[in-house]
């Protein structure tokens, strides 16, 4: 099955720019990074907190079957733009990856597509390196699979 989230890491780089073009609506697209029931069923975690402002917080968790925490993560929103940008830093807590930055850009294309770029900026090319070899590109098409399908009913 074709990738349709694209993931470019240029050799030798801390950087990652990651683009998806989804068959919805700009405000759509948007919606599903903004709202915590959408982020939710796409992502498959609980949304402890998501203040959608400058200076706003977020923190996600996710729990096995018999209520453990197998994954938090939290940040801090530096911009929010509706329809437009959101810049956020991303920490996952109790793992040995640093902090990183995050800009996440949406575009119009046409009234019923639009494209989602993030720009994912990490401290160094051994960190980001390390984040590839998790399997995060297939983890992420996968995740972006399930908001197109999460927000498709809600057209």
């Amino acid at each position: 099955m074709e990738r349709k989230t694209k993931l470019n890491a240029e050799e030798g780089k801390q950087d990652l720019v990651i683009t998806r073009e989804f068959d919805l609506p700009l405000e759509l697209l948007f919606k599903a990074y903004e709202e915590p029931e959408i982020v939710e069923q796409w992502m498959g975690t609980k949304v402890l907190k998501l203040e959608n402002k400058k200076h706003g917080g977020w923190q996600f968790e996710t729990s096995d079957a018999q209520g453990n925490v197998v994954f938090r993560a939290n940040g801090v929103i530096h911009e929010f733009v509706p329809n437009q940008k959101i810049t956020r830093t991303f920490e996952m807590e109790n793992s040995p990856f640093e902090a990183q930055i995050e800009f996440f850009e949406f575009e119009k294309i046409t009234e019923e597509t639009s494209r989602l770029i993030m720009h994912i900026v990490y401290r160094s090319v051994s960190l980001r390196d390390q984040m590839m070899k998790m399997g995060f590109a297939p983890g992420l098409n996968m995740a972006h699979n399930r908001l197109q399908n999460v927000v498709n009913k809600l057209k």
